[in-house]
């Protein structure tokens, strides 16, 4: 079984060995709409499908980064360590990083042990995000799919704003995909998925909880 859980807003920045790419000497903060970022000299604001050298996208390059530099100098997170809320670790170390993946909404369906810099971009509609950070669901991005194609039956834990990212990118996997959901209308997400409703009080951030559910064994495939 695999498991696909979405991202979240809050990182461990101010955890040793968090990083960031780097650009004419400052910080590169990946944001939706970077032309809409307010100027600042700490940081420059890219999307992730800029091009970073006039040849490679940032996310080529961090594609490339993950794959040939095993000292990670930039000294960036594995995805699994990058998000606050300790459910992306208590995946990891249940089902071992391997079976575990993040739906980030600036890189795509990536690895829990993707190197995984510092990003700012969300589907939430909570009016507290920066208008600069909203990715909107028709925006076209070039996202990544790390999960194989090997028949497995994958586990989706997130919420409404994330699925059509979810369902868009697993839709030709042969597994099947079984999505949890907490709203009060079962989502209609056709051929090779299935759904069940996770019963719970929680209205925010309701899938961490059914993130301990699975690792307690009361919910599965």
């Amino acid at each position: 079984m695999k498991i696909v859980i979405q991202c979240a807003a809050t990182k461990n920045l101010a955890q040793p060995g968090a990083g960031f790419l780097t650009t004419d000497k400052r910080l590169v903060q990946f944001v939706a709409q970077p032309e809409l970022a307010p100027f600042n000299e700490q940081y420059a604001y890219a999307h992730p499908d800029d091009l970073s050298d006039g040849r490679q996208t940032w996310r080529e390059r961090l594609s490339d980064y993950n794959n040939g530099t095993p000292s990670n100098p930039l000294h960036l997170l594995p995805a699994y360590r990058l998000y606050v809320n300790s459910a992306y670790e208590n995946l990891v170390k249940k089902f071992g990083a391997e079976q575990v993946f993040i739906l980030s909404a600036g890189w795509g369906l990536i690895s829990a042990n993707f190197l995984t810099p510092d990003y700012d971009i969300t589907f939430s509609k909570a009016k507290n995000v920066e208008p600069y950070c909203r990715r909107s669901k028709s925006d076209t991005y070039s996202d990544l799919c790390q999960l194989p194609d090997d028949g497995e039956s994958i586990v989706f834990l997130g919420g409404k704003d994330y699925l059509p990212l979810f369902c868009m990118l697993t839709r030709e996997l042969k597994g099947m995909k079984k999505v949890f959901f907490n709203s009060s209308v079962d989502p209609n997400l056709g051929h090779g998925f299935c759904s069940e409703r996770f019963i719970t009080t929680k209205r925010t951030n309701w899938h961490y909880s059914c993130a301990q559910a699975l690792i307690d064994g009361k919910i599965g495939i």
